[in-house]
């Protein structure tokens, strides 16, 4: 008998002091500015952290690109944007460094609460990734935390 196996999303939630469209905003047009691109892109993987990108990209619409450009000019894609209603809600692709069949999905969503904003991160669609994919899911797990939680939460903090 042929079982498929779920592995269940990674999901991330911040509380920021700001409305949703600001962390809608600082979330995607603001994205090379919070992203920690030294720790966390495909280039200073590859370089075994000696280097990061030039810089990252977030295209602000759907079908956009996410991906980072390198000094040289080189791109490497994180993924594309297929859905964008801001302030609400982005989704993306994601697969850094790995080939396009292998990609997972992110979504965030934007809600007003009395504090100001939640922010959900969904990282979902570990399946495709075959005998890696609970080892990844478990990765991404502690890797949002620095990235989401710690970095974009600290941008919003220092930039309000």
């Amino acid at each position: 008998m042929n079982r498929s196996v779920t592995i269940d999303s990674v999901v991330k939630t911040v509380t920021l002091g700001c409305t949703p469209e600001e962390a809608f905003r600082y979330f995607t047009a603001d994205f090379s500015m919070w992203w920690p691109a030294a720790t966390h892109s495909v280039v200073a993987y590859a370089s075994n952290f000696k280097d990061k990108p030039a810089v990252v990209i977030f295209d602000l619409r759907a079908g956009g690109r996410i991906y980072e450009r390198e000094r040289s000019g080189q791109e490497h894609i994180w993924g594309c944007v297929p859905a964008w209603e801001p302030p609400a809600r982005v989704e993306f692709s994601f697969h850094p460094g790995r080939d396009e069949k292998e990609t997972q999905t992110v979504e965030i969503t934007f809600y007003q609460v009395p504090e100001g904003a939640k922010v959900v991160l969904t990282h979902s669609g570990w399946e495709k990734l075959g005998t890696k994919a609970q080892k990844a899911r478990d990765d991404y797990n502690q890797g949002w935390e620095p990235v989401f939680v710690g970095a974009y939460r600290e941008y919003i903090q220092n930039t309000k």
